[in-house]
């Protein structure tokens, strides 16, 4: 493929390609991709994923990839750089579902803070209905 190539992965996420990435690498890509975004119970995920091969071929790690994608309300960000289009596509595939399960996972109550005993929290004690008191009755 030539410079600034776009094909569309899964729905709303794009594949763009700079330098010469072959057409092989972008198909594994693209599978790869839509095993990530189309999983069942994830928000809905927008965005682009950039794979670049260098024209250098001194360099040691001449493919890279950025994903910048909208998941829900939260974004992700990946970046990765490999020696070869199937190590970075591999790398690319766990880093995008690692953070892509985060941030489908963020904001949950497991994760907030614990309400403290003041404002109403456990531990809190409860007035018991056979307690006859009033809140202006103190003991003597």
């Amino acid at each position: 493929m030539t410079s600034n190539d776009t094909q569309t992965t899964a729905p709303g996420v794009l594949l763009r390609s700079d330098g010469e990435v072959d057409e092989e690498t972008l198909a594994y890509a693209r599978t790869k991709i839509d095993v990530i975004v189309a999983r069942p119970g994830l928000p809905a995920v927008t965005g682009e994923v950039r794979i670049t091969k260098a024209a250098a071929h001194h360099a040691d790690r001449p493919w890279s990839a950025t994903a910048t994608l909208h998941v829900g309300r939260r974004d992700v960000v990946v970046h990765a750089e490999e020696a070869t289009g199937h190590e970075l596509v591999d790398q690319l595939q766990y880093r995008l579902r690692r953070q892509t399960d985060k941030a489908a996972h963020s904001g949950h109550n497991g994760h907030r803070a614990a309400i403290p005993p003041w404002r109403g929290g456990p531990g809190t004690p409860h007035p018991s209905e056979s307690d006859d008191r009033t809140a202006d009755d103190h003991p003597a």
